[in-house]
């Protein structure tokens, strides 16, 4: 039987609130992280490894679940994730030991967040899209993990208040399960034929893919570009309540800016949604993180300000995950969009490595100064780089011409 194909809008709407029920809850477990302390008395060390586990289990599990999904169907892999992120959420509160924390929050939940990250969806519901709607769709999908962000930190935060941090992770969990019937219809007929698309698939095996991508100078530079991105963002993510307590502001201050950086992420990912459609995209991503440096370099020398920090938040936001979409069309351009979950996948895993290092050498330079200007340095002189590497990156390949 043939599928009624959905409006694209659709489509994209249903992945982005997938991936905004993944990334939320991801987003507010750390809320969670003085509860935890003062319930196991494991202390922050222990929690935080369990955190910095979960950093990068979330990129190996991206490529790994999307090489299953590429080979047997996106459905059971997916739901699978919702599951997994679902049940280690409501669990957490009954973990008390070390290695239990580490495997629920550091092993399943970030495994299961993976299974539903970017990569996956954006190869799902390409299947329903066509090809010149597809920027603009990894746009709104984009927007939809801002989203998550931004409604289910403070609904976390509220539950907290009324209900405890036990109940309040429950419900949490339990609020994940929204995602299972967004992702049946969003896979329904998986083993159907995807919309044409005028690309044509280079490889015709995902070992062939793999090690068309890993001999594919532009996709390494894309990798390369990818890792900066997740640097920079998991170290302002993770040390701007730092950042603010060092200037002797208040910790509302730090709250509001990362409210803002997630509502200023909505708008720009929908901006370069459909900016790319059409801007070559490897010129995007050399503009954004060229401006991403100089927005960094001007806070550096401004004053420390309550409105200095908002106005950081607002531009950083902006193009704090506008690097996405392109990367990810870039990606589907090189190498054609069937082996995508598992190329694009590849790609998260250098950004959630980046991430990884901005978090825990964040953490080493405050240690080591007191302070964190040479992190800030580091991350001018990485966005630099990045915005070099990808204009060498051959933007679209020549298809292979058909068979007689």
């Amino acid at each position: 039987m043939t599928l009624k194909s959905p409006g694209y809008v659709a489509v994209a709407l249903a992945a982005g609130a997938v991936f905004a029920l993944g990334l939320g809850i991801r987003q507010a477990q750390p809320l969670f992280i003085s509860a935890i302390n003062s319930y196991t008395a494991l202390g922050y060390v222990t929690i935080s490894l369990a955190f910095a586990v979960g950093q990068l289990v979330w990129g190996i599990a991206q490529p790994v679940a999307g090489a299953i999904a590429d080979r047997h169907g996106p459905r059971r892999v997916m739901v699978g994730g919702a599951l997994l992120v679902a049940f280690a959420t409501a669990a957490t509160p009954f973990a008390t030991t070390a290695p239990a924390l580490i495997l629920l929050i550091g092993v399943l939940a970030a495994s299961g967040a993976g299974a539903i990250g970017p990569s996956l969806l954006m190869s799902a519901a390409n299947r329903w899209i066509p090809e010149a709607r597809r920027a603009m769709a990894s746009g709104i999908v984009n927007a939809g993990g801002s989203f998550g962000q931004f409604t289910l930190i403070p609904l976390a935060q509220l539950l907290i208040g009324l209900a405890g941090w036990q109940p309040a992770l429950m419900v949490l969990g339990a609020t994940g399960l929204i995602a299972v019937p967004l992702i049946l219809w969003l896979t329904r007929g998986s083993d159907a034929p995807p919309i044409a698309h005028t690309h044509a698939t280079l490889a015709t095996s995902l070992r062939q893919a793999v090690t068309e991508a890993a001999g594919d100078r532009s996709y390494l530079l894309l990798n390369l570009g990818f890792f900066t991105c997740g640097f920079h963002v998991a170290f302002i993510a993770t040390h701007l309540p730092g950042i603010v307590a060092t200037c002797e502001l208040p910790p509302s201050v730090s709250a509001w800016s990362l409210a803002i950086i997630g509502l200023f992420n909505i708008a720009g990912s929908l901006w370069i949604g459909r900016a790319i459609q059409e801007w070559r995209m490897k010129l995007a991503l050399s503009g954004i993180y060229a401006a991403r440096a100089a927005l960094i370099l001007v806070f550096f020398y401004s004053p420390k300000v309550e409105m200095t920090f908002f106005l950081f938040a607002a531009g950083i936001g902006f193009t704090y995950l506008s690097t996405v979409p392109p990367t990810v069309g870039l990606v589907a351009k090189l190498h054609g969009p069937r082996y995508l979950a598992t190329l694009f996948g590849i790609v998260m895993l250098s950004h959630q490595v980046g991430g990884f290092l901005g978090a825990w050498l964040g953490g080493k330079a405050f240690e080591a100064t007191g302070g964190y200007d040479w992190m800030w340095w580091a991350d001018i002189a990485l966005c630099l780089m990045a915005a070099v590497v990808h204009l060498p990156i051959r933007e679209a390949r020549t298809a292979a011409p058909a068979a007689a």
